[in-house]
């Protein structure tokens, strides 16, 4: 059942578009960090760089129609997916215009009318959430729709996890379940986690299918996920990913990651997979150094106007604030 991509075919036109979503993330977490320094920002940042590859490529690959369940180092696979820059600057700047009208912590965001779910936790939770919204569609008769929820290698550990993919596996949902294994829950390293020689061998237990790639090959990425969805899709039930990377930053803002190994810094999985994927651009003469420069300004742009905006919006006021829920009284994402 496992499947292992060591040569993935070039994919040019996709590797392209993920390629631009990569850098706005990038880009866009390096602001978020800025204003976490100068104390703009309340609760943590938590930054995806060198998860960008991996989450881009779950993005590019979903269709509107599918169910997206991204976690906080995910800003790459929410762009592709459709999260404008404005809706995450709106949420980590907690303006009342935001589609969580700047009630909730910053990575807890998203548009479940549009298919996007606001993460509950990231230890494992979000794979039942996706578990009821594909039995919803298929009690609707709703076909040919895929479900993408992502998480870390500890989350693994969790009954969350054991029991929503059990669940999954049985009923045959097109789950797709991508595992970002960047060496670390939070400072604990793999060989206190788990005993099994790769996490894509807990695949066997479930019944479902395996695959595994290097994540911060973006091409490599691309292959194996886009693969995954069409088999998640044509009814072939759930399909698990588990990608080898490193988190090329701490935990969190706060954390200054001293604990990763320089043996892992220094490996390939340390290389950085925005970099790569502009080598790869460069030398296939997708896209020249001008041309880079020209996307890095144009995003640049785009996010300092975001904040410029975000930050004459007015903050949620706790005693003018009809507390309902949002789905209901017209409140839904941001419609009054």
């Amino acid at each position: 059942m496992l499947q292992t991509v060591s040569e993935p075919r070039t994919i040019g036109a996709a590797q392209l578009a993920a390629y631009r979503f990569m850098l706005r993330a990038r880009l866009l977490d390096d602001k978020f960090a800025a204003l976490y320094r100068a104390g703009k920002i309340h609760g943590g940042v938590f930054l995806g760089r060198g998860q960008e590859a991996l989450s881009a490529a779950i993005g590019v690959s979903l269709k509107k129609t599918d169910v997206f369940a991204p976690l906080i180092r995910d800003a790459a696979g929410r762009l592709a997916f459709g999260e404008t820059i404005l809706d995450a600057v709106r949420t980590y700047l907690g303006s009342a215009l935001g589609p969580m009208r700047g009630r909730d912590g910053n990575v807890h965001r998203g548009r479940p009318q549009d298919g996007c779910l606001p993460m509950i936790s990231h230890l494992g939770a979000m794979i039942s959430v996706v578990n009821g919204v594909l039995f919803a569609r298929r009690m609707k008769g709703v076909t040919g729709l895929v479900g993408a929820a992502c998480l870390g290698e500890g989350a693994t550990s969790t009954g969350s996890f054991h029991e929503a993919l059990n669940q999954a596996a049985v009923e045959k949902l097109p789950l797709v379940l991508v595992v970002a294994n960047n060496q670390y829950a939070y400072s604990t390293p793999n060989d206190r986690q788990f005993a099994c020689a790769d996490l894509a061998d807990k695949a066997v237990g479930y019944g479902v299918e395996a695959h595994s790639v290097v994540g911060n090959d973006l091409a490599a990425c691309l292959d194996v996920v886009s693969h995954a969805v069409a088999r998640a899709r044509a009814g072939h039930g759930p399909q698990l990913i588990v990608a080898n990377l490193l988190r090329l930053c701490g935990h969190g803002e706060h954390d200054d990651a001293g604990y990763i190994v320089p043996e892992l810094k220094n490996s390939p999985l340390g290389r950085d997979c925005l970099k790569l994927a502009e080598e790869f651009l460069l030398q296939e003469k997708i896209a020249d150094r001008a041309q880079l420069a020209v996307w890095r300004s144009e995003a640049i742009r785009e996010i300092e106007d975001a904040v410029a905006q975000v930050q004459r919006e007015p903050l949620p006021d706790p005693f003018a604030e009809n507390w309902t829920a949002l789905s209901t009284e017209n409140l839904a994402e941001g419609r009054e």
